[in-house]
């Protein structure tokens, strides 16, 4: 380590090069996780608060529950215990005098079911009628507030805010919850309907009919639409920016290498051991790559600090030690490739040249 410290401190503005490079890609992909697992939560916050596991859905839906129906027919076989709950969703525009409108997902609930008794709410109740809502905190950032009157869609009827809940957000759109009648009104249902589907918080939860279909929240989950497009477009982002450190990081050490070979070969010739000579050069990109990372964590948290409330982002510690560990993992692999050359040295040869 002395010896890499002291080239670095020699050679300040080549290295500080790296250093800076190293920060730009570590902060890139600190950004880029974070995007990824913020909008990954939007998608599933709704899922995750009522501790989904199980889903049953119209086996012709291709599981999405905006698309399924289940009447009274499918569901007479069900058997619903306090972890089970209908449910009803339907895509709504919010609209309100003197507010924007917003797309949002109603969904129907009964008030005797966990869902509508588990609502977490920041501010206000919960509805006590077919007139009432509550609705995800996004309304509220975009201005909304308690006691506000709603149209949904081209509906007439107005509806009132009564409160606001934490996390209530189902394909990255926030949730309006209202009674199950009000979402067979939105749905333009038969009378003979019942809900959407059923959700359950018991992982042996099944139902079983020939129009019926029970589905794990994985599964679910999965065919989000664009949630595994979203997620594999990330991951592959990401992925090529822990490629593009290796090779820059292998690149600057391999140019520098060489440029001091004559060096090397000298301190060889003085005894000092090649082990000492690779040491020093993995001991460089170790310093490198944490310095870069470490400004990186640094102007993130400054980000999080001043991004509005509306960008979902999500720096968690995992994604933290994910990103550090991988930028340092990439360091010590591009340091490796100089070290051949370093192994190779004659100091006969070089130091003749």
């Amino acid at each position: 380590m002395f010896l890499a410290f002291k080239e670095i401190k020699h050679e300040k503005i080549r290295y500080g090069l790296i250093v800076m490079m190293i920060f730009l890609i570590s902060y890139l992909i600190f950004m880029l996780s974070s995007l990824a697992i913020g909008l990954a939560e939007e998608n599933t916050q709704a899922l995750e608060s009522w501790q989904t596991q199980k889903v049953v859905l119209n086996k012709n839906a291709n599981i999405s529950l905006s698309q399924s129906v289940l009447n009274k027919d499918d569901l007479k076989n069900a058997s619903l215990s306090k972890n089970e709950a209908y449910l009803g969703q339907v895509p709504v525009v919010v609209k309100a005098n003197k507010r924007s409108s917003i797309s949002a997902q109603f969904l129907g609930v009964k008030r005797d079911q966990f869902i509508y008794q588990d609502q977490e709410l920041i501010a206000g109740r919960k509805s006590k009628n077919k007139s009432e809502v509550t609705a995800d905190q996004a309304l509220q950032l975009k201005g909304y507030k308690l006691g506000d009157k709603i149209k949904l869609n081209d509906s007439k009827q107005k509806y009132t805010i009564v409160g606001f809940v934490k996390n209530a957000k189902i394909n990255i759109a926030p949730i309006i919850y209202g009674d199950l009648a009000t979402w067979k009104k939105l749905k333009v249902a038969m009378p003979n309907v019942v809900a959407s589907g059923i959700i359950s918080k018991n992982a042996d939860y099944k139902l079983n009919h020939k129009n019926a279909k029970t589905y794990d929240v994985k599964t679910f989950i999965n065919k989000l639409p664009g949630y595994t497009a979203q997620n594999m477009t990330f991951e592959l982002m990401i992925g090529f920016l822990f490629i593009i450190s290796l090779i820059i990081i292998a690149v600057f050490l391999y140019i520098l290498t060489m440029q001091k070979m004559q060096n090397y070969a000298v301190m060889r010739a003085q005894g000092i051991p090649a082990k000492t000579l690779v040491a020093a050069t993995i001991g460089q990109a170790v310093i490198l790559v944490v310095t870069g990372a470490v400004i990186g964590l640094l102007l993130m948290e400054l980000t999080i600090l001043m991004m509005p409330k509306s960008v979902p982002m999500d720096f968690t510690p995992a994604i933290m030690l994910a990103g550090v560990g991988g930028m340092l993992l990439m360091g010590i692999i591009g340091s490796l490739i100089p070290v051949r050359s370093i192994l190779k040295v004659d100091p006969v040869k070089a130091i003749g040249e």
